[in-house]
């Protein structure tokens, strides 16, 4: 798991994932990958009232599960999934403001809804995954992958920039990000999400404490927060109730995780179908571990694989180097307080770079797997489950509802297996 060969930087060169280059540079890159995730592992646990530092902490220690799960074999981040948010919402009453008051039902719901995806991982090692493929064969899981990235871009767009200044603060950080990303050679291309946000938040700084344009950024909570503290860990309970509104988030989990090791087999070049199961298992265990002490479920992360494929790195060092320094930031309330004071605005220019990534990895399953959509079928599947996610359509099954990534997923299962009536 941790032979990997050492590769010179070439500039603009691919990196397999069982490649490194230099350790300075490994890091270096690992890190950027925690500045990706951050705002969606942050932004997650805060939406459900959970411990932020908690849930940055267990994406690091899932991340490690998840790597020696697959033998250091899949490239990917696990971090603060999204697709909890809406049955933790209807589970506990949360009303999207402070601690979580039923943090502990929720929790419970989460270690289940871990547990049935741990045994779906077992199944597929047990039985291969061609059932999966099947299922969600490359319409299926193309479409799932863009319309996530598609479902969250109303996020940076809508509510990262409360103000004009603010949009236009987003639109320099996304053009800082886009010229990094072509123009600029060496180490600096490779970061470019990092350069591009360092960038727009030295202008931000500039323009708000310097000339008073905006509202200024505020380091008075970053002196004052301590450098080492322990997160507050909480324990789960279990009740059916909480439990039935959860576990069904585990289906959505294997079409976005399945999803995520098709694009990131796209972008690599690697056959990931050896690793599925394992994948799912490494999720699962993962999420378990996260919902035990007071986090939130965790999956592959779709922001990292934005960066991946910017970067055309796929070192699976750099996920080991990222999970390390999450962990650590974990046990200090000073860098969170650090990563909140990043004007938001520059936070949802890097979003809409990367939200933007992550659709287009969705399309290139679609190219890669030479997907006919002169086939009225897959047409059909990829129309309706992107309408249907990137509008958030809502269905509602008594006090549980089923948000647009949700009902994509699941409509474009079943619209698949439909129109082609066991065909194969």
């Amino acid at each position: 798991m941790f032979g990997w060969t050492r590769k010179e930087a070439v500039d603009g060169g691919v990196v397999a994932p069982e490649e490194r280059l230099p350790w300075p540079q490994t890091v270096a890159l690992g890190a950027q990958h925690v500045v990706a995730m951050f705002g969606g592992t942050v932004l997650g646990p805060l939406l459900m009232g959970f411990d932020a530092n908690v849930s940055i902490l267990m994406s690091g220690i899932g991340t490690l599960v998840f790597f020696v799960a697959t033998a250091g074999r899949v490239p990917s981040y696990l971090g603060s999934s999204f697709s909890f948010i809406a049955a933790v919402i209807a589970a506990t009453g949360y009303a999207g403001q402070g601690a979580n008051p039923d943090l502990g039902a929720a929790l419970g719901g989460i270690v289940a809804c871990g547990a049935a995806y741990t045994a779906i991982g077992l199944v597929v090692m047990a039985t291969g995954a061609g059932w999966i493929e099947r299922l969600m064969p490359p319409v299926v899981t193309g479409a799932v992958v863009a319309v996530i990235g598609l479902n969250l871009a109303s996020l940076p767009v809508k509510t990262m920039a409360p103000t004009s200044f603010d949009a236009w603060l987003q639109a320099v950080t996304f053009v800082a990000i886009a010229l990094v990303a072509v123009h600029a050679r060496g180490l600096a291309r490779r970061l470019l999400i990092v350069v591009g946000l360092v960038l727009s938040t030295a202008l931000y700084a500039v323009l708000t404490n310097g000339l008073g344009w905006g509202k200024p950024i505020d380091l008075a909570p970053v002196a004052e927060a301590a450098w080492f503290g322990v997160p507050a860990f909480s324990a789960p309970s279990f009740r059916i109730e909480a439990i039935a509104l959860v576990v069904p988030v585990a289906l959505i989990l294997v079409a976005e995780n399945l999803g995520h090791l098709k694009a990131v087999g796209a972008m690599t070049g690697r056959d990931m179908g050896p690793w599925i199961g394992r994948a799912f298992v490494g999720d699962g265990v993962a999420t378990m571990l996260s919902g035990s002490v007071g986090g939130t479920g965790i999956t592959t992360y779709a922001e990292n694989i934005g960066v991946m494929a910017a970067t055309r790195i796929y070192s699976t060092a750099l996920f080991v180097v990222a999970a390390l320094v999450a962990v650590g930031l974990g046990f200090s309330p000073k860098f969170g307080a650090l990563i909140h004071a990043i004007p938001l605005a520059a936070m949802g220019g890097v979003s809409i770079v990367i939200f933007g990534l992550i659709a287009v990895a969705g399309a290139r399953i679609w190219v890669d797997n030479r997907v006919d959509f002169t086939d009225s079928r897959n047409m059909m599947v990829a129309a309706v489950t992107l309408v249907l996610g990137t509008g958030d359509f809502t269905l509602a099954f008594g006090p549980f509802a089923l948000g647009g990534i949700g009902t994509a997923t699941f409509g474009a299962v079943l619209l698949n297996a439909a129109l082609r009536g066991g065909r194969p």
